[in-house]
């Protein structure tokens, strides 16, 4: 016998809410790379580290386009 319950969550309900905390986790992961890249890319200038200023810099873009 199955038993109903008036205010169980909907295994659509579910599903959509993973998907929602799925893509803020991956918006904030995205993010705090983002940001370590550019900190990596400020070091890079003051280091004055070309070949690593552009490998870093190619990486960013890279990001941009996924």
């Amino acid at each position: 016998m199955k038993k109903y319950l008036l205010n169980a969550p909907q295994p659509e309900l579910i599903s959509m809410d993973s998907l929602v905390a799925e893509m803020i986790l991956d918006k904030a992961l995205l993010t705090f790379r983002k940001e370590q890249i550019e900190q990596k890319i400020d070091q890079s200038l003051r280091d004055g580290d070309k070949k690593e200023f552009l490998r870093l810099t190619q990486e960013l873009k890279d990001m941009g386009k996924k």
